[in-house]
């Protein structure tokens, strides 16, 4: 298991420190680097993190490569991790938001699904959570309704009401077009299980990739620098053993921890205080829910790959 230290938010966690000191984890330091890749990054220092990476230890052999990245504002890190993989692969992604707005020429948290779509060996993406107001006038926000026009993105709300649109965007699998409004089909009133089996049959590859911003999970369990969705842990870590079980798990991602960013770049700084709720709502207890979440995440993965 890879700790990517880049923003002192993981260490300290009792379930990661212990792995830490008995050796089933491994600390790579990056706390120098992570206020320049937070929330973006310009291409320079992209390319320092994916060189920084080569220190980490060899993928291990018939196991998934396991990372826990620190705050969801470095999502846009995980096309990284996928950058050098050997067979297609379907990219499960768990999220409050759906990260599809283009932004150019940065690499930006808000907009790395669109960077992951390029990558040669990603044949679909699977959006599940999302509750936020992205999906409130998407077009005028710059969202990519071309891949889910293509089906290359699929994506299923936690619970969201219709999306008004501009033109044809079509029916897909989380879906339905009427008229102006995309129809969603809302996770929230599905049977999990089943829900979780039928998307399982649906994957184009025997391989997936399972990325996780916590932020899709409701504050119960949860307690990030982002608005936080309806998912409740029991459901994620239902899919993961779902997946596990049907499917062969390359490699997982984990982001989604709180952490403090005194930005020095003033657009960070104004970027983080419009978009991101004030930090001040959370308490010492509610950060604790970080932890005990990631105790169980860490736990399955042990048990599901020994």
């Amino acid at each position: 298991m890879n700790i990517l230290d880049l923003d002192h938010s993981l260490t300290a966690q009792a379930p990661i420190a212990l792995r830490l000191a008995d050796g089933r984890a491994t600390c790579l330091d990056l706390l120098e680097l992570g206020p320049k890749l937070r929330l973006w990054s310009s291409e320079r220092n992209y390319q320092r993190f994916i060189k920084a990476l080569q220190n980490r230890p060899e993928r291990p052999a018939h196991k998934p490569e396991i990372f826990f990245v620190g705050s969801g504002d470095y999502h846009h890190l995980t096309p990284a991790l996928l950058a050098d993989l050997a067979e297609p692969v379907t990219l499960i992604h768990f999220d409050n938001h759906p990260d599809w707005v283009r932004f150019a020429p940065r690499r930006h948290c808000g907009s790395w699904i669109n960077r992951a779509l390029k990558l040669p060996n990603i044949q679909r993406i699977v959006t599940l959570g999302p509750c936020s107001d992205d999906l409130q006038s998407p077009q005028f926000k710059g969202a990519n309704l071309g891949a889910l026009r293509s089906g290359a993105l699929q994506l299923f709300p936690w619970q969201h009401a219709p999306t008004k649109v501009w033109g044809r965007i079509g029916d897909g699998a989380g879906h339905e077009q009427h008229e102006n409004h995309l129809h969603w089909r809302n996770l929230a009133d599905l049977d999990w299980p089943t829900f979780i089996d039928d998307l399982i049959q649906s994957l184009p590859t025997p391989a997936v990739w399972i990325t996780i911003d916590k932020d899709v999970l409701a504050s119960e369990d949860a307690a990030t620098n982002w608005d936080q969705g309806g998912m409740r842990l029991t459901h994620l870590l239902h899919a993961i053993r779902a997946l596990a079980a049907s499917k062969r798990v390359l490699g997982i991602d984990v982001c989604g921890e709180f952490a403090r960013a005194p930005h020095r770049n003033l657009l960070k700084r104004w970027e983080a205080r419009s978009d991101q709720p004030a930090p001040e709502r959370w308490s010492e207890a509610d950060l604790l829910r970080n932890s005990t979440t990631n105790k169980a995440l860490i736990s399955l993965f042990e048990e599901l790959f020994p």
